[in-house]
């Protein structure tokens, strides 16, 4: 059997190189010029590259593992849409609600464990919502919740000992919640105003959290369901009202404040991977290749941020960096232009 003609690294530096158009198609006729004809991938290559490249489902974690610390940091746990508007025959695409459009979309909806101390954005472990797919799915036909469950499972696996597990509301589920006390773990989570506390011990006194006063450094509530809680409030300049909680009583207004900044990177890298790493552009309708081609733009993104933890680079300058050249080499011998009156 003939040795595969591309690999793993030729498709991410395809990935980190391309300006819009992510196809097999495409990553095959921006190979190198100069190549023997004979030895030159076809998109046939990057296709089967795609077919196989998903069953090493601890390539992300391998790459990620040296840039994490264990002990410490948050894990933050988040899902986007990648948009699909025209993907009729696309597996994996269902109707998800988009935070970008303020709408139900057809999209695949990605859900990541990242770390971050505050400054690194590193993902380490991503599933996809496949219920619609049953137990043939790749992921086993689960929803969110259940791999959130499992995404902490692993990382608890992976040795994982973080200053908190942070989330949306959609994840505040009660079974949830007593998973991470399980692991011996603290959470920090958004949570929804109709949620029912009981904020001064009465029995049977559950209220709504949006009826309760809190004051500026939190208010220790009981959780209908789970126990304890302490809450904070804030105000955005429009009026927006958010509560979040947490299982950590003892924590002040600061400390919630740098948790709740942390939580917020994954929103940062969720715009990197889809603005610089092409990773909601591929036009694959096989769930295997689609699953492929998003574990490899994740592992094209560890290389973006490695050069700009490093190097002070942003994302989106490493990227315009591979254009502008292109651009240059271009503007040195123009091959367009007007023929000769």
């Amino acid at each position: 059997m003939n040795p595969p003609k591309v690999d793993d690294s030729d498709y991410i530096d395809y990935l980190i190189a391309a300006p819009r158009i992510f196809t097999c198609t495409e990553a095959a006729r921006s190979q190198p010029s100069g190549q023997d004809p004979s030895e030159a991938p076809a998109h046939d290559s990057f296709n089967r590259l795609l077919e196989r490249s998903f069953r090493d489902r601890d390539s992300l974690w391998r790459e990620a593992r040296p840039l994490v610390a264990l002990k410490g940091g948050v894990l933050v746990i988040d899902d986007s849409t990648l948009d699909k508007p025209y993907a009729e025959k696309m597996e994996l695409v269902t109707p998800h609600w988009s935070g970008k459009h303020h709408r139900v979309v057809m999209g695949i909806n990605l859900i990541t464990t990242l770390w971050t101390d505050g400054d690194k954005l590193i993902p380490c472990d991503f599933r996809v919502y496949d219920k619609p797919m049953g137990e043939n799915g790749p992921f086993g036909g689960k929803d969110k919740n259940e791999h959130l469950r499992d995404m902490l499972r692993t990382a608890k696996e992976r040795g994982f000992d973080p200053r908190f597990v942070s989330f949306d509301s959609w994840y505040t589920a009660l079974e949830n919640l007593k998973l991470i006390r399980s692991l011996g773990w603290h959470w920090f989570a958004a949570m929804k105003g109709n949620r029912l506390v009981n904020p001064d011990g009465r029995r049977g006194g559950n209220v709504p959290l949006e009826s309760v006063e809190i004051p500026a450094n939190g208010k220790k509530v009981h959780l209908k369901g789970y126990g304890f809680v302490k809450v904070f409030k804030s105000v955005s300049k429009n009026g927006d009202v958010e509560f979040h909680a947490t299982d950590r009583l003892k924590m002040e207004r600061k400390e919630s404040e740098d948790v709740s900044d942390a939580g917020w990177g994954i929103e940062v890298y969720h715009r990197g991977i889809k603005q610089c790493c092409g990773v909601e552009r591929s036009q694959v309708r096989v769930a295997a290749k689609q699953l492929a081609h998003i574990a490899l733009s994740l592992r094209a993104f560890l290389r973006l941020e490695l050069e700009r933890i490093r190097h002070g680079v942003s994302w989106y300058e490493s990227k315009i960096s591979v254009v502008r050249g292109a651009i240059g080499s271009y503007l040195s011998s123009p091959t367009l232009g007007l023929a000769s009156a």
